[in-house]
């Protein structure tokens, strides 16, 4: 019977994985440092790529550590830096662009123009945030506007917006899993906490158009199997044990309201 457990800690600065017994004692950890990227004086980005090869080279790095196969393992679970933003093509799972990271201050004017024109009282009431670039919804906003040909392939239901955790899910699982939980989709200024679901209305605030939302889940649900090829055998991910027992939503698209 698998015993042990494996943790993908995806961080601003490094990517970890750490391998714990049943008893939750860590045994092994692999670590590799994330370069950063500046484009500009307030801009901060990471190469989602780098983000992917080091989560599946630590896993497999910390998994050797503690001579360990996929099949002595009972789950994976996902760590990761919050609010930063990542766009891909649903059909090839590429990134249209680096990943905008939670620092980045590249949509503060918006922010801005958003709070002057009186757009705050609604965000904060039904998000719990205030308006901020530290946010995702206005970094995705500003990937639609600036990478050629974006907002046509987002019409096109093309698109893909994840936080960290739903691109490495989406990865993880070959592209048969979009999803993220509360905890994350709270934290991307589009996501209504009172009623657990992505909020439309203020979809069409950031007009963010018609990119594909993962389906939020509890933290405690099922979010698949990785690929067999990548850690020689399928291993269930489920993310860390919650309290919480909420009613997963649908899978959601920003469309104006």
């Amino acid at each position: 019977m698998p015993t042990q457990l494996v943790a993908i800690d995806q961080g601003t600065t490094s990517t970890r994985a750490i391998v714990f017994d049943a008893g939750l004692a860590p045994v092994a950890v692999a670590q590799r440092e994330l370069p950063q990227i500046y484009p500009r004086p307030g801009w901060v980005e990471h190469d989602p790529e780098a983000i992917w090869t080091a989560t599946v080279e630590t896993v497999r790095e910390a998994m050797a550590k503690a001579g360990i196969a996929a099949i002595d393992v009972a789950g994976l679970g996902v760590t990761n830096q919050r609010e930063t933003t990542i766009v891909w093509d649903r059909d090839t799972g590429k990134p249209i662009h680096n990943a905008i990271v939670w620092q980045d201050r590249r949509t503060a004017d918006m922010c801005d123009r958003l709070r002057d024109g009186g757009g705050e009282a609604a965000v904060a009431t039904r998000t719990g945030l205030l308006l901020d670039p530290y946010f995702s919804a206005t970094k995705i906003a500003w990937l639609l506007d600036n990478v050629d040909g974006a907002r046509a392939a987002a019409e096109q239901g093309r698109l893909a917006f994840g936080t960290v955790d739903s691109f490495l899910l989406w990865r993880l699982t070959g592209g048969r899993v979009h999803a993220t939980d509360a905890t994350n989709a709270a934290r991307t200024l589009a996501y209504d906490i009172h009623r657990g679901d992505w909020d439309r209305e203020l979809a069409g605030v950031f007009g963010l158009g018609d990119v594909v939302l993962p389906q939020v889940r509890d933290c405690a649900a099922d979010y698949g199997t990785t690929l067999p090829a990548l850690f020689g055998g399928a291993i269930r991910i489920p993310a860390s044990p919650a309290t919480s027992r909420r009613r997963p939503s649908g899978r959601g698209v920003f469309r104006p309201a």
